[in-house]
């Protein structure tokens, strides 16, 4: 199997998101080389995507928010779920967290979290256990940006953290407008308009909100 971390660093180049100046992650430059080269991989692996590679816009905004509103987060402990590149937990970290856990279940997206809290001299939690129905005990705030992309993943998210909500934790979602955003249940927190690649959203900008999760 390919090393994720030589995989992560042979692949991207270390830039600062549009809207997180103050972050520096391992990302890829081209959408489709690195889909291709991960394409490869997955004949071998049966890995997921490489979401890790890519800045989405929920987790900018997520980040942005964090980084502006360092009281929310400053002294508790905060989940990064389906972390990716680990910018949201980064951004938490920075903004003061006591502690942060960035979850995600693929390897690389692992490996490139860790590259990235190094590059960033931040220390960040990781785990790639699947978290979803745990009551997390022990966290303050629950984060997701960009979790609504696909039905089967929405489905099975969002009743979790709405059950989070209901056991008095905060929990703010991040999304761009995705297909399978709930309707209702949740309130406005904030706005954002993200630069965006075109090969990556077909668009060069994408309105982004901030939702909280109500009990």
């Amino acid at each position: 199997m390919t090393d994720p971390t030589a995989f992560v660093r042979a692949n991207t180049i270390l830039a600062s998101p549009p809207l997180t100046p103050e972050l520096t992650l391992h990302l890829a430059t081209e959408v489709t080389p690195l889909w291709e080269a991960t394409e490869a991989t997955l004949a071998r692996a049966n890995l997921p995507p490489p979401y890790w590679a890519f800045a989405w816009p929920g987790g900018q905004a997520l980040a942005r928010y964090m980084l502006d509103n360092p009281g929310l987060v400053a002294g508790r402990t905060v989940l990064d779920f389906a972390a990716g590149s680990g910018i949201v937990g980064l951004a938490c970290v920075r903004a003061g967290a006591k502690a942060v856990l960035a979850c995600d279940i693929d390897p690389f997206a692992m490996a490139a979290m860790k590259l990235n809290a190094a590059a960033n001299g931040l220390a960040l939690d990781i785990t790639s256990e699947d978290l979803v129905g745990r009551p997390m005990g022990g966290v303050d705030i629950v984060l997701a940006g960009d979790v609504c992309y696909e039905r089967p993943m929405a489905e099975r998210v969002i009743g979790w953290l709405r059950g989070l909500a209901e056991a008095g934790k905060i929990v703010i979602m991040g999304d761009p407008g995705r297909a399978y955003l709930p309707a209702e249940g949740l309130e406005a927190v904030a706005d954002y308009t993200v630069p965006t690649p075109l090969d990556l959203e077909d668009r060069d900008r994408r309105h982004t909100s901030l939702w909280r999760v109500l009990a």
